[in-house]
């Protein structure tokens, strides 16, 4: 019940809040990248439903890795280390997903670097303030 929720978090204080904060993360496979959000609660088993929602890969057919350690189904993502304060909107934590190959066999955690956006046009560019560029445009 709603009042039981709010006498937990009475009597615990801070904790339940910190527990429930949302957490961002990138899953990225190859040159496959999902951004979503969990509470740190969540557990990589839940997390794998999300993934298996998006990519139709059931959580057995899944592993997903914090850098290159492989993550178990039932920690949560705070127990991983995916916190508030590590997986930020701004700027998301990266969690490594790697399919199953066939009944052996997962496929090697791959992923593709982020490729580096094409320069801008000058045009585009700020000019310095000493630039007459503006006032030659509106002559």
């Amino acid at each position: 019940s709603a009042s039981g929720a709010v006498w937990g978090f009475c009597r615990t204080g801070l904790a339940i809040l910190i527990s429930e904060m949302d957490v961002f993360l990138m899953i990225r496979r190859h040159k496959t990248t999902i951004f979503t959000d969990a509470k740190e609660s969540t557990t990589v088993y839940e997390l794998k439903r999300i993934v298996e929602g998006i990519l139709k890969r059931p959580p057995e057919d899944q592993r997903l890795y914090k850098d290159d350690q492989l993550l178990e189904d039932s920690k949560t993502l705070g127990d991983c280390g995916f916190t508030s304060q590590t997986a930020r909107p701004q700027a998301p934590a990266t969690v490594g997903l790697a399919f199953r190959v066939n009944d052996e066999m997962f496929e090697q955690l791959h992923i593709e670097a982020f490729s580096s956006p094409p320069e801008l046009p000058d045009v585009m560019k700020p000019q310095d303030s000493g630039s007459t560029a503006n006032e030659q445009a509106v002559q």
